[in-house]
């Protein structure tokens, strides 16, 4: 595990971040070199399209832990399962759908 001076940082840890090149990333951390303080980070969303999807590697220093998410209304739920598909996490997609199936048949039940 690495620390970047506010957290420590784990595989799997969503982080908000800057490449080499200075580009905003959001991803999730795919591994990490403890000896370089390099984590490789699959990218979810960034300045620059070419990286989507692709696994870079970014300085430690240079990342911040995101908070869990705690998704409470259906926008927020329907964005992180688009987020679950363009990474490919179908385990966080399955659980994602869940919680919008509970919140649909909380709807219907009022109606």
């Amino acid at each position: 595990m690495l620390t970047n001076g506010n957290s420590v940082l784990k595989t799997g840890d969503w982080i908000k971040g800057k490449s080499g090149d200075g580009e905003l990333i959001i991803g999730y951390i795919e591994s990490q070199s403890i000896l370089d303080g390099v984590v490789k980070v699959t990218v979810a969303t960034s300045d620059n399209r070419k990286t989507l999807g692709k696994t870079i590697p970014i300085l430690s220093k240079n990342v911040r832990k995101l908070p869990l998410s705690k998704a409470v209304n259906k926008q927020q739920i329907l964005f992180l399962i688009d987020l679950a598909l363009s990474t490919g996490d179908e385990a966080w997609f399955i659980e994602l759908s869940s919680k919008l199936n509970s919140i649909n048949q909380l709807v219907d039940g009022v109606h």
